[in-house]
């Protein structure tokens, strides 16, 4: 694996080199979380020449806080399958408050308002329905049975991760927070993504980290999860390693991108060829689009959709050794090329080995019969794949160049500037954006400061020691840190941070540490 040479630095905090110094933030030096006079403590060590570590924890158990019974209120369409929902109109949380009622228990229906974004927010979400208000999780789950039993279902849930204009304004905490800096100046080591042993499988970020020999690593891209979206691992987005592009972008959507000129925020476009055909991916199962931004044909839309898969029955997808030892099988066809470009087998149904140095291309639908007219066993058939920017220019690869995908964007040109809605997370249902950019969230971070240095972040949530950031948090705390470029990477369970061989973070999934589809690592 080639790494490349960027760096992170320093916060400007009190630094014993090789060691660790924990002191107690000044006043104007601390996160942008709750009330300014919250109490603050920073501890930053070296772990490398040019990389330092810093873990922040910022405020106090809000007394206001607690557990409560969130209600999925049924939907008011005429169709009997649509789902219930966390936010609807205020008819429908009234509906469903008055079933609360009738039932003796005592519900509350709140408007929810939600902080402005740059293309989104700024106004009412919609309401919701809740019920009681407890010290612990266990009050509100027996709560729970009585909120099942009056026909009507909810969740526990603590009411310090909302993520309101006033909420945010006042909640006390607390937040844990690690910071990753590299300084180009100092630093002489590298910092790349990788993907494993392949494309198609998930490791964790700690196990991507020991694969490497990395410092410290964190989780990066979003990725497909669930096997009926596709090979699980697969990035949902562009991913480029090594200077190779692996998979094709979520059009128009941002990316992280080290290069030989430092750190930057960019929008990429993606275009294909198999001979004279079109093609429409990289490295993933053909006819299913993880998080969408495809081609013009796929079905519900061609836009970015976040954590929605996209469909389209006709497609043709090149693949390359680095998604795994076989190819995905179904029917259709498949066309095998040795290193050469040189088609040396055509195999009637999809799926089977990928010659080393070598490619195939397999074709659904109706592009099966112009996939088999084009290929001639012993003649060339030649794939092209080029990645363009945003205004559709040709993007030159290095194998110093690295990309991998994220969203929504946090920060440009040193201004907050989220673009919640642009990048597919703006949906049909107003509870998608409420528990995915409203509420607050593990999340991770990334971006490059006013000095060059390249910043990742991570910060804790889904438990009361660590509540979690909103998006519109995640951006406070990236300018709070002087990036002029940020943007979000996976986050949730996924947030991971890892330092000399170990999980420094808390992952929120129940059962640990979750496995990604890659990860940034820095090594000597």
């Amino acid at each position: 694996m080639t790494l490349r040479r960027l760096g992170l630095s320093a916060l400007c905090l009190s630094l014993t080199l090789g060691g660790t110094t924990a002191i107690a933030t000044p006043p104007t030096a601390h996160l942008p979380l709750g009330p300014a006079n919250l109490t603050e403590t920073r501890d930053t060590r070296t772990l490398q020449p040019g990389v330092t570590l810093t873990t922040i924890v910022r405020g106090r158990t809000d007394p206001s806080a607690g557990w409560t019974v969130e209600i999925a209120i049924p939907s008011s369409s005429p169709d009997p399958d649509a789902p219930a929902a966390a936010l609807s109109d205020q008819a429908g949380a009234d509906k469903a408050a008055a079933k609360l009622r009738a039932a003796g228990l005592d519900p509350r229906v709140e408007d929810v308002p939600t902080p402005k974004l740059a293309d989104a927010g700024g106004n009412s979400l919609g309401y919701r329905v809740r019920v009681g208000l407890y010290g612990t999780k266990a009050e509100a789950d027996a709560l729970r049975t009585k909120v099942i039993a009056a026909g009507l279902n909810g969740s526990s849930l603590y009411t310090g991760w909302d993520g309101e204009p006033d909420d945010i304004a006042s909640s006390t905490g607390p937040w844990h927070v690690q910071v990753l800096t590299i300084d180009p100046k100092t630093f002489r080591g590298t910092l790349d993504a990788t993907y494993g042993p392949d494309i198609e499988k998930r490791e964790t970020t700690s196990a991507l980290a020991s694969l490497t020999g990395a410092t410290a690593a964190i989780n990066a891209g979003f990725f497909v999860l669930d096997p009926k979206s596709g090979a699980p691992g697969d990035p949902a987005g562009v991913g480029v390693y090594d200077g190779r592009l692996l998979s094709e972008p979520t059009n128009g959507r941002p990316a992280l991108v080290l290069g030989p000129s430092g750190t930057s925020v960019d929008r990429f476009t993606w275009r294909g060829s198999v001979g004279k055909l079109p093609l429409d991916g990289l490295n993933r199962y053909p006819g299913l689009i993880r998080n969408c931004g495809g081609t013009a044909d796929d079905l519900p839309t061609s836009k970015p959709m976040h954590d929605t898969t996209c469909t389209d029955p006709d497609e043709l997808i090149a693949f390359d050794p680095s998604y795994g030892a076989s190819t995905p099988s179904g029917p259709g066809a498949e066309v095998v090329l040795d290193r050469r470009g040189i088609v040396t087998e055509i195999r009637s149904a999809r799926g089977g080995a990928i010659p080393a140095g070598g490619r195939t291309v397999q074709a659904t639908g109706n592009l099966v019969a112009p996939l088999l007219a084009a290929a001639r066993l012993g003649k060339p058939l030649p794939i092209r794949s080029t990645l363009l920017d945003d205004r559709g220019r040709p993007v030159p690869l290095t194998r110093r160049t690295t990309i991998v995908n994220g969203g929504p964007e946090l920060v440009r040109d040193g201004r907050i500037h989220v673009t919640a809605a642009a990048d597919g997370m703006v949906q049909s249902t107003p509870s998608f954006y409420y528990g995915w950019v409203h509420k607050r969230n593990p999340r991770t971070i990334a971006g490059v400061d006013d000095h060059g240095r390249t910043v990742l972040i991570t910060a804790d949530g889904r438990n009361v020691n660590s509540l979690g950031l909103s998006i519109a948090e995640a951006a406070a705390v990236a300018k709070s840190f002087h990036l002029t470029q940020a943007i979000n990477l996976d986050g949730g369970g996924s947030t991971t941070m890892v330092a000399n061989g170990t999980v420094l973070n808390t992952p929120s999934d129940a059962t640990g540490e979750r496995p990604v589809g890659d990860a940034l690592v820095i090594t000597k």
